[in-house]
């Protein structure tokens, strides 16, 4: 150290060595917010232990139960568990997309849900308008795309056109998917794609031998994702049955039920779903 400051430091010299520090400085910095920003790509080591990258899911769904239930058991009002609830989808995304999940997708108000009380209708409609608002740059900014599908006839025109200008600002990004389920019913899915098909035939663009699995799909709600069919659906709560959600593209996907319920569904629990997914023997019907 002697040595080195036996030279004279003349202001010239003095500037470049504050340049030389700043540079590295700003590139540390850089490095560090692309890796915030999604540029991070997780390796082998960097999953927990016990999973295997090549395992992993690439799309996940979630059927987010138990959010009332929560909240009466925390002595709080039915709002506040809808609120925790939508926190935790948040986080549980964020999480699936940093250990290399493609597609997340979340059946947060079904069409049956328009048959609750109507103060907290009107509450989820609000919660869903704040935080398409509130995340819009979030979701930007980690390169995420999203999808709000089904039926928007009795959705409020204001949040309908949140709902675009979400899409609208998002649709670009490719390897982050965030499909969000609002008014969606998996009969309803399936008997608008027979419709649209049979439009399609009476207008002579397609024949019955023309309809197969892959044309089907393309009518479905889940046509915006490249991904259309979950390898694992999540439900929480205890409740044991899909209630109407991804009918079609449930067909070969892995159940997992949790006893907890959604707003407590945190990273360990998340993590138990995904050993036990990448524990079974995939075989889509045939023997192995």
């Amino acid at each position: 150290m002697s040595r080195r400051l036996s030279v004279p430091l003349s202001l010239t010299n003095f500037i470049r060595l504050t340049k030389i520090i700043a540079s590295q400085y700003d590139d540390k910095e850089e490095r560090n917010e692309k890796r915030d920003e999604g540029a991070y790509v997780v390796g082998e080591k960097d999953l927990p232990k016990g999973l295997q990258k090549e395992l992993m899911p690439r799309h996940v769904a979630v059927i987010m139960d138990g959010n009332r239930r929560w909240a009466k058991q925390a002595g709080l009002l039915t709002s506040q568990g809808h609120k925790a609830g939508a926190k935790r989808l948040i986080e549980i995304a964020e999480l699936c997309f940093e250990m290399g999940v493609d597609t997340v997708s979340a059946f947060a108000f079904s069409t049956e849900n328009w048959g609750r009380d109507k103060m907290e209708v009107n509450f989820l409609m609000s919660l869903f308008r704040k935080y398409l608002k509130s995340k819009i740059r979030y979701v930007q900014s980690k390169e995420i795309r999203v999808s709000v599908i089904g039926n928007r006839a009795k959705i409020p025109e204001s949040l309908v056109g949140l709902i675009k200008e979400a899409e609208e600002a998002t649709k670009c990004y490719k390897k982050k998917h965030l499909i969000v389920a609002i008014d969606y019913s998996g009969r309803f899915d399936i008997l608008s794609a027979c419709k649209s098909l049979m439009k399609k035939s009476e207008q002579g663009l397609i024949r019955e031998e023309d309809v197969d699995e892959t044309m089907f799909e393309r009518e479905l709600l889940t046509k915006c994702t490249e991904l259309p069919s979950p390898d694992l659906l999540i439900r929480t709560s205890g409740e044991q049955r899909i209630s109407n959600f991804f009918l079609w593209q449930l067909a070969y996907t892995e159940l997992f039920f949790s006893p907890v319920l959604w707003p407590d569904f945190d990273k360990e629990k998340f993590l138990e779903a995904l050993v036990s997914y990448q524990r079974r023997e995939r075989r889509f019907g045939c023997r192995v």
